[in-house]
């Protein structure tokens, strides 16, 4: 297989020969060290050995370069070359992302599956990211010959399919006079489709560009998030929700259903692209997801039917993959989300999981001989960690059209037997503003999703009271209620396990079980109704038991059965009192 074999760099195309080398002095897994490297420039993107293994520099010292190998490093030797690049690893952004599956560094998995014919990613492999031979529709906007554009500008669309409109703009470091725009027709990623001139000086452009994965890019200013992320499950909506731009941490012990909600908010949100990066689980997890979401469907509001897969991008590396490419799989998604959020979508990122990603940093630096923080973590987890969640929030882009756009950024979190006081949990709730803590107790219960309502948290309520005075002014009470009727049944049970329900007075006997109606009943676009009237029952049933007619509603079942969705059927044998009617107050079960 000789066109898979060092062909070219990874992850974008040479435009210059490179003459520099350096030759490997020692070897530690996935840490490489490397002499004659003088020039070279941190993160620097190398090639390692004569099969051309992928690297980055990660420290310089004097003429010695520190380099983590994204591949398995089995068989390099002393003395093997060392190839300079003189470029930072970079993504290639353009149309074919959508629907692909990419590895951390951005090889595609199919086309090296086809290629190699082999299950594993063969050592040295160096395939395109993107297509180069695919014709796409392009189609200029409103731009012409002798016009001024600068970085950002859209300057034409692709209809990548029948989903996803993929809007081409100019690159953020770009700007000049329009020399040249191609025509409406069919052009693949190597034809150039603009041309502009800057100081005497033409440049071609194709639609696709390279980014740095390291370097965020840049935007216009950043705005406040007052859209809330809808999720398609009923705690997340109606108790803790999330904005678009926002930032999520899911941590849970194993088996919680870390993945499986990160799954559905890829299926069900209302983003318009998602992103899903798989840094360290099980592939078996993204198998499923290959299998599931072309599968999976979404209804458009003209009612045609569309493939989940046609708005998702998959970044794969799972636990067998080598481990220094899981830090770069997290950069690589997020890189690829902000192109996205830069055309005006609002884009969600999936990382599972950050702990995985957290015990890469940990074998880097125990490799590098630094000096081990909590739990062997190093120093500065906190400070790589903040650096990516802060790459979320909601934007105005670059360039004109003027447009906003947005990246929601949720990450899993898996702390070693579900202990919140892990440092990977610790560093990200000190980061992240909405705080879905699984519980091992509901998930053993068959509860999901198993969110504990006592320990969860969203700062994003004051940020959404002018979308919940609209959508429904009674909204934010009606939550603080429902929340305070979950708090204090909590507190009764544990009185209950003490001393027994007899001890209890007649109001609190009530509440005891109660959280079972608000549990069948959040659904998102019906919750205000079915809190509203469940809160309104527990208010009737507290009054009538400060009368002494508590006894119509304390029957034995009349709770339990208040907690399996309410009927007619169920209220029946249970007369309430003059001028009051149980109907009004029933709820169905949703």
């Amino acid at each position: 297989m000789p066109s898979v074999y060092g062909a070219r760099l990874t992850t974008f195309e040479d435009s210059e020969k490179e003459s520099e080398y350096g030759y490997v002095r020692k070897v530690s897994g996935p840490v490489v060290v490397a002499d004659g490297m003088a020039g070279a420039a941190m993160y620097e993107l190398v090639r390692v050995g004569h099969d051309n293994l992928i690297g980055e520099i990660i420290r310089l010292e004097g003429h010695s370069a520190t380099i983590q190998v994204y591949e398995e490093t089995a068989g390099l030797m002393v003395n093997d070359p060392v190839l300079r690049t003189h470029k930072p690893l970079s993504v290639e952004l353009g149309p074919g992302i959508l629907g692909n599956i990419f590895d951390g560094i951005q090889r595609p998995l199919k086309t090296i599956a086809r290629i190699s014919g082999d299950v594993y990613i063969p050592r040295g492999v160096s395939v395109p990211a993107l297509d180069k031979d695919t014709l796409w529709e392009f189609q200029p906007k409103k731009i012409g010959e002798g016009d001024l554009v600068t970085g950002g500008d859209l300057y034409a669309t692709v209809y990548e399919n029948t989903l996803m409109q993929h809007h081409v703009a100019l690159p953020p470091d770009a700007m000049g006079k329009v020399t040249y725009i191609a025509p409406s027709g069919q052009y693949s990623l190597k034809d150039t489709v603009l041309e502009l001139e800057f100081q005497g000086v033409k440049k071609q452009f194709t639609m696709l560009q390279t980014w740095p994965v390291r370097t965020p890019r840049p935007v216009a200013s950043k705005l406040a998030a007052d859209t809330p992320l809808l999720t398609g499950q009923r705690v997340l909506d109606a108790l803790f929700p999330s904005v678009l731009g926002g930032t999520c941490a899911i941590p849970g012990a194993f088996g919680c259903g870390k993945t499986v909600i990160s799954q559905a908010l890829s299926k069900y949100s209302n983003s318009d692209t998602v992103v899903y990066v798989g840094c360290g689980e099980r592939g078996n997890e993204m198998a499923e997801v290959l299998m599931d979401f072309p599968q999976l469907t979404m209804t458009l509001p003209d009612g045609r039917e569309e493939s989940v897969m046609k708005r998702t991008t998959l970044v794969a590396n799972t636990s067998n993959m080598p481990v220094a490419a899981r830090e770069a799989s997290i950069y690589t998604g997020i890189t690829i989300a902000e192109y996205f959020r830069d055309m005006g979508y609002n884009v969600s990122m999936m990382a599972d999981s950050t702990s995985r990603w957290a015990e890469a940093l940990r074998e880097i630096s125990g490799r590098l001989a630094e000096m081990p923080a909590d739990s062997g973590y190093p120093a500065y987890l906190a400070a790589r960690l903040a650096s990516f969640y802060e790459r979320a929030g909601k934007v105005k882009c670059l360039g004109s059209p003027e447009r906003t756009g947005s990246v929601t950024i949720v990450g899993a979190v898996s702390p070693p037997g579900g202990d919140f006081s892990d440092p990977v949990t610790s560093a990200t709730l000190s980061i992240v503003q909405v705080f879905w803590g699984l519980d091992k107790k509901l998930a053993q219960r068959k509860h999901f999703p198993s969110v504990n309502w006592l320990i969860s948290y969203s700062k994003y309520s004051g940020a959404l009271e002018s979308f919940y005075e609209r959508f429904d002014p009674d909204f934010i009470n009606i939550r603080t209620k429902a929340r305070e009727v979950l708090q204090r049944e909590d507190d009764l049970n544990e009185i209950v396990q003490l001393v027994g329900k007899d001890a209890l007075a007649e109001g609190d006997k009530i509440n005891p079980g109660d959280s079972k109606a608000f549990e069948r009943g959040l659904s998102c676009s019906e919750c205000i109704y079915s809190i509203r009237q469940v809160l309104s029952f527990l208010q009737v049933c507290l009054d009538d038991a400060q009368h002494n007619s508590f006894l119509q509603f304390g029957q034995p079942g009349c709770r339990e059965r208040c907690g399996h969705g309410w009927s007619e059927d169920n209220i029946q044998p249970y007369q309430a009192p003059a001028g009051r009617s149980l109907l009004s107050f029933s709820v169905s079960k949703i």
